[in-house]
């Protein structure tokens, strides 16, 4: 059995980030087929986390007005590659700076995932960041402008998955494999 090919793509809308192509593809069996895809330069999230006098894991975590679900979600920093040929720490550094108003210097890198596989070529790399120090934000545009940073226990910030109150894929996998790490680091 052969395998996939792409055969032709066409520009349908070109944006800012984003840009949208129809492509024609070619089956194994030689049937020909259309899809659309959103074609992107991909995405930075990065788990702040800091501990307590005690020890005690937390996140920092921001609520933003996102307009395709015309809410606030809940989500870690993140941010577009949206500066060509910009390395994903730079990119995890700068959203850290800009949301969250801290700096690290120790980013880890947690996973890189396909977020929508079916419709975007997107990559989305999650870091872990440690060690952060408080600096001035950098917020852009009025969505970071009006978003609230939230200190959240980790044990809290995983609850509030279970219970809904976090629902964004990338906060969820950061959180998920934050914990994972550190419960690995102490033997469990």
């Amino acid at each position: 059995m052969g395998e996939f090919r792409r055969v032709d793509e066409a520009l349908v809308h070109q944006g800012y980030v984003w840009h949208v192509a129809t492509a024609e593809f070619e089956a194994p069996d030689g049937r020909r087929f259309h899809r659309d895809i959103v074609r992107s330069p991909g995405a930075v999230g990065v788990v702040p986390l800091v501990f307590d006098a005690e020890g005690n894991p937390s996140v920092v975590l921001v609520s933003q007005f996102r307009p395709p679900y015309e809410e606030n979600v809940i989500e870690i920093p993140a941010g577009m590659r949206d500066i060509e040929g910009e390395d994903t720490a730079e990119v995890a550094r700068r959203e850290l700076i800009e949301e969250a108003g801290l700096s690290s210097d120790r980013l880890e890198l947690l996973v890189e995932q396909y977020p929508s596989p079916g419709m975007t070529d997107s990559v989305l790399t999650i870091y872990l960041a440690t060690e952060c120090t408080p600096v001035p934000s950098d917020r852009q545009g009025p969505e970071e402008e009006f978003m609230e940073v939230l200190h959240v226990p980790l044990a809290d910030a995983l609850g509030m998955i279970d219970n809904g109150q976090i629902r964004d894929s990338k906060t969820i996998s950061g959180l998920l494999l934050t914990d994972r790490r550190l419960r690995l680091a102490d033997g469990q």
